[in-house]
Formats: C-alpha cells, structure tokens, sequence
C-alpha cells in the first residue's frame, strides 16, 4: 500500500501546509475533517484518487519556500501565536462583517433575500466562535501550557476538573466542525462568494472579506486539531495526572 494511503490529510498538512492548497482546490476539507485518509476522501466526494496522490507527492518532493514549520514549535510559543494571530482576526472580521451584512440586507435583501440567511449563519457563527475562543483562553490552553510547564519542570499536576484533557479537545472539535459546516453553507449561498452582476463595492467587499474568514477559519482549525491537540494528549500521557 502506498504509504499516502495511510497518511491522514490533517497529518499531511500539519506536515507540510502547503498541500492543503491541493486538497482545498478539490474541494477535500483538510481541518474539520483531517482524520479521513485521502482515498476516504475521494472515494465519499467520488474524486480521482490517483490524481490526487499524484499532485500530492510532486509537491512533497519540491523544496519548501520557507514555509513556517508549525510542528516544531513547543506548545506555549503555538497557543500564543493561535490567540494573537487567529482568535484576533474572527474579533477583528467580526466586527467588520456583522454591520456589513446587515447593511447588504436592508439595500439588496428584496432582490437578493439569500442574504438575509447567509446574514443569520455568521451572526451565529460569529457568536459561537466568540464563546468557542473564551473557552479555548480560559480552560483549554491554560492548561496545555501547565503541561507543557510541569513536563519542563519535573513537577505533578492537579487533575483538572474536566477530567482529561481529551474532553475540552472533542467538544472544541465538534464545535469546529459545526462552524465548518455553516460556511460551507455561506459557500453555497454566495456562489463560491461570487458577487452578482449587480453588486455594489460593499456586497463584493463583504464577499471577499467572507472568503478571507473562511479561509482564515480553515488554518485556524488546522492549528489546533491537527497540531496542538495532538501535541496536548501526546504531552498528557507523558505524566500521570
């Protein structure tokens, strides 16, 4: 069997990012859905494997341009670039986006009424992702970073009140992938965030600014479910608890 076979696409980019411009050109979610081998994923969206095995390995074996090796980083130095880089730019976005959309709404929502759903998807997304990044701050990362710290140091940790620290990573999982699929249902509305023929500047600067946060939410994802949760449960079974 080929070794790309039993290789996960998460494993794949957590190894090197820049396949993931090869999974996201077929459409193969590379963050949400990370865990599924490539053949799994073409064969439940009906791709050309072999293609894309092909298209894979010839990038793997060109030289990186430099691309920053996020798996090397310890821990502490990931959450904090996660938090200043990511968590930042949906608050940022977010802030942007919401005026925007509602003003969309009120111009072209009588022509355009897909607008008034896909205004309601990422007011909800917009929102749980906000109660999603407190959660992470405050319980999860905090504690990470006590591994991470106990490890260096030789020391116990107290057992969290979460139990272990797969329990904080399924349900920020599952909550990652409900805000994957809700754009992908803003993807659908918008046409692939393909303004129509009568927009105005702002409807195709919000639909460019939605692609930008999709594509942002998609590294964002892949930071953490294929790096630094990872990175936690392999650190937590280091130690007893």
């Amino acid at each position: 069997m080929n070794v790309l076979e039993q290789i996960t696409i998460g494993e794949y980019v957590a190894k090197d990012f820049r396949t993931a411009a090869v999974f996201s050109k077929y459409g193969i979610d590379f963050c949400c859905k990370g865990n599924r081998t490539i053949e799994e994923a073409c064969e439940k969206k009906n791709l050309d494997f072999a293609q894309i095995e092909k298209e894979v390995s010839q990038l793997l074996e060109t030289k990186s341009d430099g691309a920053i090796d996020f798996k090397s980083w310890p821990t502490d130095l990931l959450i904090d670039y996660i938090e200043k880089t990511h968590h930042r730019f949906v608050e940022d976005k977010s802030a942007v986006l919401l005026p925007f959309l509602d003003k969309l709404c009120k111009v072209h929502g009588q022509s355009h009424p897909e607008l008034f759903e896909i205004n309601g998807l990422f007011q909800g997304c917009a929102s749980e992702l906000a109660q999603h990044m407190k959660k992470e701050e405050n319980v999860l990362f905090p504690f990470i970073k006590q591994m991470e710290d106990a490890i260096r140091t030789g020391q116990a940790i107290e057992q969290p009140h979460f139990g272990t620290v797969e329990n904080p990573i399924a349900m920020m999982k599952h909550e990652h992938e409900n805000e994957g699929d809700r754009f992908v249902k803003i993807a659908e509305l918008t046409n692939n965030y393909t303004p129509p023929s009568d927009a105005c500047n702002t409807y195709k600067v919000t639909f460019a600014m939605l692609q930008e946060f999709e594509q942002d939410l998609h590294k964002h994802i892949h930071l953490e479910n294929n790096i630094l949760f990872p990175k936690a449960i392999e650190m937590q079974n280091r130690f007893t608890v």
